[in-house]
């Protein structure tokens, strides 16, 4: 595939997200050959050049990917704020030469391709806009946000989203067990099941509601479970709660790194 990534681009720190991120970009046949990954310990990356240290870089970073967390962003700054300049994307009080801000939410999936990716930025224009649109499409659904609160609101359902996801295609593996079924039949059928009615509604486009009441026959054996689930919106509020709670703690580490960096 054509090069989509500003030569040379670094990573800055690999960690799970970041990793995920290489992981739908070298699936898709992207060309990684201008990247290079600075991390500490020197853990290689597969087709990407690994360094410890930004002076072994080589030339300045026409766009940086910092992938760390905001924890490591005191330690990390002073060392890789000299090579960031104004041809370089990469936090405007911690880069002041930088280019332009873009901050990206992905979910774990884009290592499959099937991702969520939120954007924002105050001060990209409308080419570099377009040109990461190209690069984080390859990776699943991208969406520009307006605001901080929009950015925030997404990465709250898909950032922790598929965690939840997760619990709740093992909770109906559980559920099958409990019927007799076999551990590892009732995990895949239970995968499976989840797998193929979000492939349909993609392919669709119903509604989750219209699809409950497609498999639901009146007073047959689906209703009677959405009974309960419907009970007093007892799903609803269960995955709201969730939800407003990864909000919460996500509002708590960023006051936390503001006040790191005001200190």
């Amino acid at each position: 595939m054509t090069a989509l990534f500003p030569v040379p681009t670094w990573f800055v720190g690999c960690g799970n997200m970041a990793g995920a991120m290489v992981d739908g970009w070298r699936s898709a046949g992207v060309d990684l050959s201008s990247a290079v990954v600075i991390r500490p310990s020197g853990t290689p990356v597969q087709a990407i050049r690994t360094v410890t240290r930004p002076a072994d870089a080589g030339n300045p970073p026409a766009m940086v990917v910092l992938g760390i967390k905001p924890q490591k962003l005191d330690e990390v700054a002073p060392e890789l704020a000299p090579w960031v300049t104004s041809k370089t994307v990469g936090l405007r009080d911690r880069f002041r030469n930088a280019r332009a801000i873009v901050r990206a939410m992905p979910n774990l999936p884009v290592a499959v391709r099937r991702g969520v990716v939120a954007l924002y930025s105050g001060d990209a224009g409308d080419s570099l806009r377009s040109q990461l649109s190209q690069l984080f499409q390859v990776l699943g659904f991208v969406s520009w946000t307006a605001s901080e609160a929009e950015f925030a609101g997404i990465g709250a359902v898909a950032g922790a989203g598929p965690a939840y996801v997760a619990r709740f295609v093992d909770a109906l593996a559980k559920a099958g067990v409990r019927r007799g079924l076999d551990e590892g039949i009732a995990r895949t059928v239970a995968l499976e099941t989840v797998l193929g009615t979000g492939w349909m509604a993609a392919a669709t486009q119903e509604s989750m509601d219209a699809i409950a009441r497609r498999v639901a026959s009146p007073n047959g054996t689906t209703e009677a479970g959405l009974a309960v689930l419907d009970r007093d919106h007892v799903l609803d509020e269960l995955i709201g709660v969730a939800i407003e709670a990864a909000a919460r703690r996500g509002a708590e580490l960023a006051a936390e790194a503001r006040g790191r960096s005001l200190a």
